[in-house]
């Protein structure tokens, strides 16, 4: 079924996770285009806090406290959002924790609560959303990550989670297309990304866990993602540089497995402290959007350029051989 999705301007958008990083991007830059924005997160004061900041500078936004591993939550933060904006015309899975450690090594009990954040999360964030986007129609936007497409050393159980959300989201959009319902459903995987998502992790590496070079500013991401929320797209790699490491894992596997351990030795700075406690079981130091580490983070990606707005690079392209071939001729 062809679903239209309305200009951001016009739009009601949840977001999960949107406390720090993507999702706070994502929510400044939604809210500040013209959107109606309702935020969820674990953290009620930081929520408090940003709300009220958004709504100094004119921005039509609430908050609602809610943990995404708790169905009954989210489906609160629905009914909120509705009885607010009206409706629901996105949903933004977003809500994340990290684990840095061996798999042998991690707890079942770390092990759960990541999954209990990454993978239910995201489950209960589509469960929550379904039955509001089918009446009208609309987005439905998980984020994922490139390791949904490649393992990897020392982050082996978040690279599983993310396999795991992945799946349940092609999944869901085969299930839903074939119901006819006019929902969009859209997985982004962002690369490596300079938000604070290694300072909150459970690390047992040693050191401070670090974003996976290179990195690249989170607002690359909540470009995209809004993208994803008034064009049609089934997924988008945020990052050229992920893209090649999520290819080459595919197509040298042998090669990559023995060279990932060696490239995983830059996911810990062991001149730094690791900042405690992690966010894995309850929310702490929100408010961010940054690391405040990579201030050379990557801020443009033509790889995720094209890939979005592929009729306007091939455009660009045929210009420039164009020019290049007028050139040659001139010289000539």
């Amino acid at each position: 079924m062809s679903v239209t999705l309305k200009p951001l301007a016009e739009q009601v958008i949840v977001i999960t996770g949107a406390s720090s990083g993507i999702g706070l991007a994502t929510a400044r830059t939604a809210a500040r285009a013209g959107a109606k924005v309702v935020l969820v997160a674990r953290s009620e004061d930081v929520l408090r806090d940003i709300v009220a900041e958004m709504e100094a500078e004119g921005c039509s936004v609430a908050g609602k406290a809610a943990d995404v591993g708790d169905r009954a939550g989210l489906e609160a933060a629905a009914a909120h959002a509705v009885e607010r904006f009206g409706r629901i015309d996105t949903w933004i899975n977003d809500a994340g924790v990290a684990i840095y450690a061996k798999l042998l090594e991690t707890s079942d009990d770390e092990h759960e609560r990541l999954f209990r954040t990454n993978y239910f999360g995201t489950v209960h964030g589509c469960q929550a959303a379904v039955p509001h986007l089918r009446r009208q129609g609309g987005a439905l936007i998980t984020v994922a990550s490139i390791v949904s497409d490649m393992a990897s050393p020392v982050m082996g159980a978040y690279a599983a989670s993310k396999h795991a959300v992945k799946a349940y989201v092609e999944g869901l959009r085969m299930e839903l297309a074939a119901a006819g319902e006019p929902i969009v459903v859209t997985l982004v995987k962002p690369s490596g990304i300079d938000t604070p998502i290694g300072q909150h992790a459970a690390n047992h590496e040693g050191g401070e866990a670090q974003i996976p070079p290179p990195a690249y500013d989170p607002q690359l991401v909540a470009d995209a993602i809004l993208d994803c929320a008034v064009h049609a797209r089934r997924e988008v790699t945020v990052g050229g540089a992920g893209r090649m490491q999520a290819l080459f894992a595919a197509h040298f596997p042998a090669l990559y497995e023995k060279l990932a351990p060696i490239a995983a030795r830059s996911f810990v700075d062991r001149h730094k402290e690791q900042p405690g406690p992690s966010n894995l079981k309850w929310g702490v130091r929100a408010g961010e959007v940054r690391s405040g580490e990579h201030p050379a983070a990557r801020k443009t990606s033509v790889y995720t350029a094209a890939a979005l707005h592929p009729k306007t690079t091939a455009a660009i392209g045929i210009v420039a051989v164009t020019a290049a071939v007028l050139a040659g001729r001139r010289r000539g």
